[in-house]
């Protein structure tokens, strides 16, 4: 027992070795395709590009899920808090169903730099779960309302409503009760992730019947860790955002 204890710690902490190596790739690639944007004029050339550049923000969000489930370092850091709306962007920069993603978002609110990147991810695993559980061509939308307590994300999707045991063990995942890594898959493997993230930054996420006919869920980010307008002049490396709205 203490043996296949011992090797599972082994491969626990070599795949986290490998999801830092995976993350530094993925930005190091992220920082050349950007490079290599502002080079080029011609609109196909920098469409192409714009394609590498989402599918490279895809593929760094699953090495930080990776690294969130195994306990290695996740993401980056800002020195300055990010405002909502490039918190919102920069989730939908990381899915690949980003087009049919609709914010309506009036709040001035920014996320402490610390803790900027882990709601961006959580909400990113929130955005993509709607998305998928959708039809391919319904919107999801996305709303921020200001609330004592802090500000509440609400992610409004019209695909499946989920059964009483589905709505269960999404709620365990989310709060963080899903013991072990053994069997995550697919959509738990992401709900585990957002249970790690709200776990470590004071989130509350819960789901409950979409007026859109398919989940709503909502994820309160706390005031500890939200500044109001004005505390900050922006980062000074603008978080992912989605290809559509990056500027040419």
């Amino acid at each position: 027992l203490d043996r296949a204890r011992g090797e599972r710690a082994a491969a626990v902490s070599a795949t986290a070795n490998a999801a830092g190596r995976m993350q530094a790739l993925a930005t190091g690639m992220l920082a050349d395709l950007r490079a290599m944007e502002e080079r080029h004029a011609d609109e196909d050339v920098l469409a192409d590009l714009l394609h590498l550049d989402h599918r490279t923000a895809q593929a760094g969000r699953l090495a930080d899920s990776v690294a969130v489930l195994t306990g290695a370092r996740s993401g980056r850091r800002w020195a300055r808090p990010i405002g909502m709306e490039s918190i919102l962007r920069g989730a939908m920069g990381r899915i690949a169903g980003y087009q049919r993603v609709r914010v309506h978002s009036a709040s001035d609110a920014a996320v402490a730099g610390h803790a900027a990147e882990g709601v961006m991810h959580a909400l990113a695993e929130l955005l993509d779960n709607a998305a998928n559980f959708s039809p391919p061509t319904a919107e999801v939308h996305v709303y921020v309302e200001a609330v004592p307590a802090g500000a509440i994300v609400s992610v409004e999707d019209s695909g499946l409503v989920m059964g009483d045991v589905q709505l269960r063990r999404a709620q365990q995942a989310v709060a963080g009760e899903t013991a072990g890594l053994g069997g995550l898959t697919g959509t738990r493997l992401g709900l585990a992730v957002v249970g790690r993230l709200s776990a470590k930054y004071g989130l509350k996420v819960s789901f409950r019947p979409s007026a859109r006919g398919g989940t709503g869920v909502l994820m309160l980010i706390p005031q500890d860790i939200l500044s109001g307008p004005g505390a900050s002049g922006g980062p000074a490396a603008p978080p992912v955002a989605a290809p559509a709205e990056r500027p040419r």
